[in-house]
């Protein structure tokens, strides 16, 4: 007889009075802590000032959370946020029923909302301080990997998110939500590949000693991230009802084009269309190398 994992862990640390700290919400922290040493090294081993390091974090930060928020809203529930009752509670955890308003708590983000809200944030970043989007680029998606590994993480803390039935020993049966029967533990399945994208991606910066083919890495990067979760989707449970049936899932239709993107990406970086590209640098004065 098969023992599976039974999964019960508390989705909550401690508590501060009524307040409960969440492992994912410990995770997303040390995501953007671990993310910003990581590339506060990479800013000083190439003579970049560290005051841009600051700024890009407060980009970063709120552009994942305002992404990943509309990213689930838009694309998994827009029937239910877009509407005049409900339509608060995208920005505020507080809805409206027939008994008037109440407390609902924030429901729903979304990884390619994230995607999405960061590519607008560096763009806006780039147009404020004049840096080349590829080469910033080219290094974020390294941190941003292992964000995405702690993120799911923490949803097998909150015991969401998680596969179809299976009879492989290492299924999870999810007590806390009642499950009887074990499921793919998607999560661990996302976690492990982005941190093996993250070493990946971090080994090939060390060994070109930050002198990457500019855009290459981004454009690998794309194919192998929404690679891994166009694959994973198959064995995942549906998000929501209306992708019942359907061939692909939501999931599986938005990382085609980021997928599609970086084949793209891979093609113009290896005919040298990236290659001039202009950074600041500590005295202020801008470079080209």
């Amino acid at each position: 007889m098969l023992n599976f994992v039974h999964w019960n862990v508390d989705p909550i640390i401690f508590h501060l009075g009524s307040f409960g700290v969440r492992w994912y919400s410990l995770g997303f922290l040390l995501a953007f802590l671990l993310g910003y040493f990581i590339v506060a090294r990479m800013f000083k081993r190439e003579g970049v000032d560290s005051k841009y390091l600051e700024s890009l974090l407060i980009y970063m930060f709120v552009a994942v959370l305002v992404g990943a928020r509309l990213g689930h809203c838009l694309f998994y529930q827009p029937d239910y946020f877009l509407t005049d009752n409900h339509w608060i509670e995208i920005i505020l955890p507080f809805g409206k029923d027939a008994d008037g308003w109440h407390y609902t708590g924030y429901q729903g983000l979304a990884s390619h909302g994230a995607a999405i809200g960061i590519l607008v944030a560096m763009w806006l970043y780039f147009r404020k301080y004049r840096m080349n989007p590829v080469w910033i680029v080219d290094r974020m998606v390294i941190v941003i990997a292992l964000g995405g590994a702690f993120i799911r993480l923490g949803n097998l803390f909150n015991s969401e998110i998680y596969g179809v039935q299976t009879d492989l020993p290492w299924g999870f049966i999810f007590d806390l939500n009642g499950e009887t029967v074990p499921k793919h533990p998607t999560q661990l399945y996302e976690s492990f590949s982005y941190f093996l994208i993250f070493l990946v991606s971090l080994l090939v910066y060390r060994k070109k000693d930050g002198k990457l083919r500019p855009g290459a890495l981004f454009g690998w990067w794309l194919i192998a991230l929404f690679g891994v979760r166009l694959l994973v989707e198959f064995v995942k449970e549906e998000q929501v009802a209306f992708e019942q049936g359907m061939t692909l899932d939501m999931g599986q239709w938005l990382s085609i084009p980021f997928i599609l993107l970086g084949v793209l990406m891979c093609i113009l970086a290896y005919k040298g269309k990236f290659n001039e590209h202009i950074i600041l640098k500590k005295d202020e004065k801008i470079l080209k190398k």
